[in-house]
């Protein structure tokens, strides 16, 4: 039996019932990594040795009855949470060499329930991009389709656990960095609410848009790693004190009395055909598991990219602008002066379009701009958020397309920025509200390529997005069906 394929609820059962050992499992992910990591690239940093101590230590406490939730599952981790004894570069060459004096609180809370970390995956530069491509160390392929972009910036979690490199990861969720790389590569990504899980230890990007969240093979999977990862936490000040439910105990047959909403602004012009085919039949599952189906309006949609890379950019001005070389990190030595060192450094050290967002966020702050382009921005979140209010008093969740296409090939967008701004369309507005949201497989592309159904809903409401997406994980036919890497 190939181990690396199992589910972390499969796993489990059979670590339970002693039928195979962590090392075991362990050594059979870090052999299928051997297999196809050539193909995928999705590890900036693997950590055989360390995996594998990890191992034996969780065999040890599961022999003491003391095994944890994730006790012994290997796990992958997206290169933008800091751990201490494993590089954090974030995708940039600033931070190449940088290893975080701490954990970040959601790798306390892994380790703590056992879990085997093998290593940190591929991410877009400080997690700005759809594509993985602005990665200053490799750039992970979808493994449906070999040359075709596995999605960003979480896309080295999506591909990893696509590809049975690891049975799940960790990602983080900006404005859609989770949930579309997991369409794109046929897997579930979950952002939670804001303030549901810790930031603290997710290095920034934009703070107030920011989230960790699970990629995993299904639902319950998913379910199961935020029981794990949710919670207060009181060095995070945006983290929210308020009980954590059960996830998993969610997960049950039919819909009856849960109102799906259908945004007609979410169906517009510029959606892929067989996307839309693709999700119209994902909604007509929903409806045979008991769901009422209702047409919903989120009137400022169109809004939602402008406003986006007004306040994300403006927030990364303010976060990078602790990247100057003196403390930590890169640093250009060849330099005639402080100021010259600041300059060069942070030219060679960050990436194109890091610089480009830097850029238009310092501008979008700057004196006699603020006004005109941040707070009217900020004004008009409150509009995108408030629309969605409204929405959840007609319906419990509303389900849209994750992505406008299916996944493109490297290279094709990477001459227009605007163009992958805009194929965040679908899924920036979550982030701008705060609500969860949750990207389920639904389907494929005629090509091959695995097409998702996004679900959200009301704050702290992850329940019902889970319950909706397992009752149409059931139906969809999907679950199960794996990539061909040889």
């Amino acid at each position: 039996m190939d181990y690396f394929s199992l589910t972390l609820c499969e796993a489990q059962k059979l670590l339970e019932s002693e039928d195979i050992t962590s090392v075991q499992l362990t050594e059979s992910v870090l052999s299928r990594i051997d297999v196809v990591e050539d193909r995928v690239k999705s590890f900036i940093t693997l950590d055989k040795e360390g995996a594998l101590d990890q191992a034996e230590e969780a065999d040890q406490q599961r022999r003491k009855g003391k095994a944890g939730m994730l006790s012994g599952l290997p796990i992958s981790v997206k290169d933008v949470l800091c751990t201490s004894n494993m590089r954090t570069t974030c995708g940039s060459k600033i931070l190449e060499n940088f290893i975080p004096p701490y954990d970040a609180t959601v790798i306390e809370k892994l380790k703590t329930e056992g879990a085997v970390i093998v290593g940190k995956v591929a991410m877009d530069e400080f997690a700005m991009g759809s594509t993985n491509e602005n990665c200053a160390f490799n750039v992970p392929e979808n493994p449906w389709k070999k040359g075709f972009v596995a999605g960003g910036s979480s896309g080295g979690s999506a591909a990893c656990v696509a590809a049975d490199e690891s049975l799940a990861s960790l990602g983080s969720d900006t404005g859609g960095s989770i949930r579309q790389p997991a369409s794109l590569c046929g897997v579930v990504g979950m952002k939670p609410t804001y303030g549901r899980v810790s930031r603290y230890g997710l290095v920034a990007f934009a703070s107030s848009l920011d989230q960790v969240g699970p990629l995993t093979k299904d639902v319950a999977d998913c379910a199961l790693m935020l029981n794990v990862i949710s919670g207060y936490d009181r060095c995070d000040s945006t983290s929210i004190n308020s009980p954590v439910p059960d996830y998993t105990s969610s997960l049950r047959d039919g819909l009856g009395g849960i109102k799906v909403g259908v945004p007609v602004e979410y169906f517009d012009k510029g959606l892929d055909p067989e996307v839309e085919l693709v999700v119209r039949s994902g909604i007509d599952m929903l409806r045979d598991a008991g769901a009422d189906i209702l047409e919903v309006s989120l009137p400022h949609t169109e809004y939602c990219v402008a406003v986006y890379y007004l306040i994300a950019p403006a927030e990364a001005s303010s976060n990078l602008a602790r990247y100057d070389g003196v403390r930590y990190g890169y640093r250009e030595l060849d330099t005639d002066s402080l100021i010259d060192m600041y300059r060069r450094t942070r030219s060679h050290g960050f990436g194109e379009e890091v610089k480009r967002r830097i850029l238009i966020g310092t501008y979008a702050l700057s004196a006699g701009y603020y006004d005109a382009y941040y707070k009217k921005a900020s004004q008009v979140r409150t509009l995108i958020k408030d629309d969605f209010a409204r929405a959840f008093d007609r319906c419990d969740l509303v389900v849209s397309p994750v992505t406008p296409t299916p996944s493109w090939r490297i290279g094709e967008k990477a001459d227009d920025p605007l163009a992958l701004y805009l194929s965040d369309i679908l899924t920036i507005s979550a982030n701008l509200a705060g609500i969860p949201g949750l990207s389920v497989p639904a389907g494929f592309s005629g090509g091959g390529l695995p097409i998702g159904m996004q679900m959200q809903a009301a704050h702290f409401n992850e329940e019902v997005l889970l319950r909706a997406a397992w009752n149409l994980e059931q139906r969809a036919g999907v679950k199960g069906k794996k990539p061909d890497l040889g």
